[in-house]
């Protein structure tokens, strides 16, 4: 990431996980993971990593690459059993940024319009009438129909001019050239196509998608998902994991006019002004590479920092084992820390009332302190409520759910 924050792909899991679960029969745990808290404490949370855990630490990817490994050695090392393959192709991707009905670009050179219910398209006019366009538009009107309008003005408010009507949605490309996206947050440019598409059959909202080819949009991906700056071999990891990651998802398309979101519901992606020279460097090194499993794309997930032991997933090539790379000098979340008060804990599970007592009740068996927080009981004056390992992760905000506490009366 970026010096983008890693392991965005932390946030990947779903809002349900904050949902309390009712209390059932306890395992047996050590008195060591149980803890009295009094009326006003200070809890200190002590953990390892960063994000989910599952397939490649990020960390220890640049870890690996510092101790010699290769690309390939580091992927065969965090995704076990896989194989490498090539795809290729395009992807379309919702950005999220354009949350208005229309599709705005700043006129260019080259800027053409592509009519997708006939299958016509045509160069827009750098000048009409002896005015110069500064804006195009791609709007349905009130006929139902696709228009495409253009105005001189090139910010604030302006009347807009119909150039035609379309038969079909609209799509604004400009060849090998960027094109720059006007949005309510500002100009973003992106390669290859921006389309204009209805969520739902006769729905009058529109979806700004990107279609682009696979390579170009990992361009706008590995730089926000790793530093660029980091150990080749590290960059081209995470290249290939992204480029797997997204052939998978591209198999079972989030929606009917989209493959792929650009946040970390998906993979992070940020157009051309992401990108760096170093991760293009990687993108072009591996090019169409990626990882396979019994013929198909892997689910290739990825986090910051491993901890020391990634996690078990739901491939088995996502499998829990020691990670001897993520722990070196310039992994701040390999070990770290946080102070909280109890009423931070309150705050996040008010069903507790008052917190009394926190107990783990459940952990993955893998690691320091029998490793990741699969459930955890609070119990206060209001009721006893059992949470997630993930559930209480994200309710305090912290970094995994590979925790242990320290209470301390304040």
């Amino acid at each position: 990431m970026r010096a983008a924050p890693l392991c965005l792909r932390a946030a990947l899991l779903p809002a349900l996980a904050l949902a309390l679960v009712s209390v059932g029969a306890p395992p047996a745990v050590a008195a060591k993971d149980s803890w009295k808290v009094p009326a006003k404490a200070s809890i200190t949370v002590r953990g390892h990593g960063f994000g989910h855990g599952h397939g490649m630490s990020q960390h220890g990817a640049e870890g690996a690459a510092r101790r010699g490994l290769s690309a390939s050695k580091i992927l065969d090392f965090y995704y076990p059993g896989t194989t490498a393959g090539k795809r290729g192709g395009r992807v379309s991707v919702l950005i999220s940024a354009d949350t208005t009905d229309d599709l705005v670009v700043r006129s260019r050179d080259g800027l053409r319009v592509r009519d997708l219910g006939s299958g016509a398209t045509t160069r827009l006019p750098t000048k009409i009438g002896g005015r110069t366009p500064a804006l195009w538009r791609v709007r349905q009107n009130h006929r139902d129909r696709t228009r495409v309008s253009w105005r001189t003005s090139a910010g604030g408010k302006g009347s807009w001019t119909k150039w035609r009507d379309l038969k079909g949605p609209g799509e604004l490309s400009a060849g090998n050239a960027p094109v720059t996206l006007v949005t309510p947050s500002g100009d973003r440019a992106y390669r290859g196509r921006l389309r204009a598409l209805p969520p739902s059959a006769g729905s009058k909202a529109r979806d700004t998608v990107n279609k682009l080819r696979l390579d170009d949009y990992l361009r706008g991906v590995v730089p926000l998902e790793i530093p660029a700056s980091w150990s080749p071999a590290a960059v081209r990891a995470q290249a290939v994991a992204a480029r797997s990651y997204a052939v998978f998802e591209r198999r079972t398309p989030r929606a009917a006019h989209y493959q792929l979101c650009d946040t970390s519901s998906c993979q992070v992606y940020g157009g051309v002004r992401a990108e760096q020279p170093g991760s293009d460097a990687a993108v072009r090194a591996t090019a169409k590479q990626v990882r396979l499993a019994d013929g198909q794309a892997a689910f290739t997930q990825f986090s910051s920092s491993s901890g020391g032991w990634t996690a078990a997933g739901s491939r088995s090539y996502l499998r829990a084992k020691p990670d001897p790379y993520d722990d070196w000098a310039g992994n701040p979340h390999h070990d770290w820390s946080v102070t909280l008060t109890d009423a931070r804990l309150e705050s996040a599970f008010p069903a507790v009332g008052d917190l009394r007592s926190i107990k783990v009740l459940d952990r993955d068996g893998n690691g320091q302190w029998g490793g990741r927080v699969r459930s955890v009981r609070l119990a206060g004056t209001r009721g006893t409520v059992t949470v997630s390992g993930d559930a209480l992760r994200f309710g305090l905000g912290l970094k995994s759910p590979w925790v242990t506490f320290r209470v301390r009366s304040r």
